[in-house]
């Protein structure tokens, strides 16, 4: 008897130091030293947002966070696709050319982007503002005025301002026919071509780096897109979640004018191989942070926690997140219902 309680009782340790030794799910994945946040170059809004979020997550998450500019999204989205990078700042509108693909959506008779499926969104923040721009001495004051004129284009390292342009001028009942292009690879090199001459219109997004130093070199000015109901009509044909905005007079840098531009909005996403616990991390430090973030840049005003979760995205939220979102009751059976069927469009 008393062997037979000695054989029980070793077991029962060795199996307790077995228990001991593994790790919990929490343990089971080590968090990594850093994480790459990847944006688009100096002088952009989307940049500014990256070092903005980088800046408020520094010493809330484990990890550190380190911003990455590439010359555009489309530069980035495939290593973000295939695991290289763990997170992205990029607009919806994009975001769905991008996780659809080629064969399911195009504007124009093209999708340039490079297909995403494996994207998945974090947190849905601030609408981004894009508007046309020209010099301040330029007689050009609304869209309808471009035609025949010099419109930068091309854009093949940075194809989502070759569609901010596209929809611009579809809102005027415009194409890129109607206007003499000026290939540029990317948007500040859009900008430098008209503050060199080489261009009469530009766009760049509303209050960026780049626009306050255009300004300072030549002087410029942002111009209306058609924001009459027909415009918004055709604007909102021409690209399926673009919509317009009146800025008020002296409401953004060259902004002379009440104007009307484009707004979209923007993104911070993963993609759906991405560490639970990183994803949880760091939008628990920008949620817990989120006031922080207005002092840092005007786009973030609108950079909310009521504008995190909405069923009316482009890409699949990551499984981190719709965890972190029912926790605070902000899940609803709309958004179960939202992201099955754009699960379903990558099967």
């Amino acid at each position: 008897m008393r062997t037979r309680w000695l054989v029980v009782g070793s077991l029962i340790a060795a199996l307790f130091a077995a228990a001991l030794l593994q790790p919990g799910p929490v343990q089971a994945q080590p968090l990594p030293r850093s994480a790459t946040l990847a944006t688009i170059p100096p002088g952009t809004v989307f940049y500014a947002l990256a070092s903005g979020i980088a800046k408020v997550a520094s010493g809330a998450v484990p990890f550190q966070l380190v911003v990455q500019p590439y010359t555009g999204t489309s530069t980035f989205l495939p290593m973000l696709n295939g695991g290289e990078l763990e997170f992205g700042i990029v607009n919806g509108v994009d975001m769905g050319f991008a996780y659809q693909g080629p064969g399911r959506l195009k504007v124009g008779g093209r999708n340039p982007f490079p297909h995403t499926p494996n994207a998945r969104l974090v947190m849905r923040g601030a609408p981004l503002l894009t508007g046309l721009l020209v010099r301040k001495d330029s007689p050009i004051k609304s869209v309808h005025q471009l035609k025949g004129k010099r419109v930068t284009g091309e854009y093949p390292a940075h194809l989502a301002v070759w569609i901010n342009i596209f929809a611009a001028l579809a809102s005027a009942g415009l194409t890129w026919d109607d206007v003499k292009v000026v290939p540029v690879p990317a948007v500040n090199e859009g900008v430098d071509a008209l503050v060199q001459g080489r261009a009469d219109a530009a766009l760049h997004a509303l209050n960026s780096a780049k626009i306050r130093e255009a300004d300072a070199t030549v002087g410029v000015r942002h111009i209306s897109i058609d924001c009459s109901p027909e415009g918004e009509q055709r604007l909102r044909k021409a690209v399926p979640g673009y919509g317009p905005r009146w800025i008020k007079a002296g409401g953004a840098a060259a902004v002379l004018e009440d104007t009307c531009v484009n707004a979209y909005d923007i993104y911070l996403l993963s993609h759906k191989a991405a560490s639970e616990q990183v994803v949880a991390a760091l939008l628990k430090a920008v949620w817990d942070n989120v006031d922080k973030l207005p002092p840092l840049h005007p786009v973030f005003k609108e950079w909310t926690r009521e504008r995190a979760v909405h069923p009316d995205v482009t890409i699949p939220y990551h499984p981190a997140a719709i965890a972190f979102y029912k926790e605070r009751g902000l899940w609803s059976a709309r958004m179960d219902d939202a992201q099955r069927k754009l699960l379903a469009l990558n099967p």
